[in-house]
C-alpha cells in the first residue's frame, strides 16, 4: 500500500500575512499620531524605519513559503497572497521616497540669498535636529542649478504694502508663527518667522521671510531648512518657489502692479 503524506500549511505563510498586516498598522497608526502631533518627529521616523522593516520581513517569510508550496505542496497561498501585497503597499512609499532622493539635490536648507540667508527662530530647535550651517560654494551651486526659480523679489512698492501682502499669503497657510508679526513704525527691514510641515509626512522645517527696503525697491528674501532628514526632496524649494509665486498674484491682485523683476 502507497501511502500518501499529508499536506501541512506552512507557518511562513501565515507569519509573513501577520507580519504584513501589522506593518501596515503600524504604518497607520504612527502617520495619524504625528499628523495630529501626538508623536514626536524623532519617534515618527524610528517607527518609520521599523515599518520598512517588518514589511520586508514579511516579504522574506513569503519567499520562504512559497518554496514549501512548490517544493512540498503546502497550505498556504491566500496568506502569502495577502502578506506580499500588504508589504508591497507599505514599502511603496519608500520606493517613492527612494526614487526621489535620485532626482534631487542633497539638500536641506534652501535661501534666496546666500550671503546673508534670513535668519531662523532657533528657539524650538533642539540638538537632535540638523545643525543650521552656512552653505558651502558646491550647495550653492548645486541649488542654483537645481532650482533656478528660488530667487528673491522686488517690488516697486510701498514697505507696508509688500509686508501686508506677504501676511495675507501667511494667514492663507496652514504655518505655525513662531512670533506675532512685526510693528511697522519706523522700521525698514523685518523677519517673519514660523514652522511649515512637509505635505506627505508633516516633517517640520523652519521659515524664515525677509522684507527690506532698500531705499528704491522692497526686497523679499525667504528661506526654508528641515529639521530632520539628510535631504529635503524637494521640498523647501517648492515652498520658496509656491510662496513667492502666491505673493506676486497677491500683490498684483491689491494693487495691480507686477513685481520690479
Amino acid at each position: 500500500m502507497v501511502s500518501i503524506s499529508e499536506r501541512l500549511t506552512s507557518k511562513a505563510a501565515g507569519w509573513s500575512r501577520r507580519t504584513a498586516a501589522f506593518s501596515a498598522v503600524l504604518l497607520l497608526t504612527v502617520f495619524v499620531g504625528h499628523y495630529f502631533n501626538l508623536v514626536e518627529t524623532p519617534v515618527f521616523l524610528w517607527v518609520l524605519a521599523i515599518v520598512a522593516l517588518l514589511a520586508a520581513l514579511a516579504l522574506l517569510f513569503a519567499g520562504f513559503a512559497f518554496s514549501r508550496v512548490w517544493n512540498f505542496g503546502d497550505y498556504g497561498g491566500r496568506d502569502i497572497t495577502v502578506g506580499v501585497l500588504l508589504a508591497v503597499l507599505v514599502l511603496t512609499p519608500y520606493g517613492i521616497a527612494a526614487y526621489w532622493a535620485t532626482i534631487f539635490p542633497p539638500l536641506r536648507d534652501i535661501s534666496t540669498d546666500f550671503d546673508e540667508p534670513p535668519a531662523l527662530d532657533v528657539t524650538g530647535r533642539t540638538k537632535d535636529m540638523n545643525v543650521l550651517s552656512p552653505p558651502t560654494p558646491g550647495e550653492q551651486r548645486l541649488q542654483t542649478d537645481s532650482y533656478p526659480l528660488v530667487t528673491a523679489r522686488s517690488y516697486d512698492l510701498p514697505f507696508e504694502t509688500v509686508v501686508t501682502a506677504v501676511e495675507t499669503v501667511l494667514d492663507r497657510r496652514n504655518w505655525d508663527l513662531t512670533g506675532p508679526y512685526p510693528e511697522l513704525a519706523g522700521q525698514s527691514d523685518v523677519t517673519i518667522t514660523a514652522v511649515a510641515r512637509s505635505f506627505v509626512l508633516g516633517l517640520p522645517a523652519d521659515v524664515a521671510i525677509r522684507i527690506t527696503d532698500d531705499g528704491d525697491t522692497v526686497l523679499v528674501d525667504m528661506r526654508s531648512a528641515s529639521r530632520y532628514g539628510r535631504y529635503d526632496l524637494g521640498d523647501n524649494a517648492a515652498r520658496i518657489t509656491d510662496f513667492l509665486a502666491e505673493l506676486d498674484q497677491e500683490v498684483a491682485g491689491q494693487v495691480g502692479a507686477a513685481p520690479a523683476d
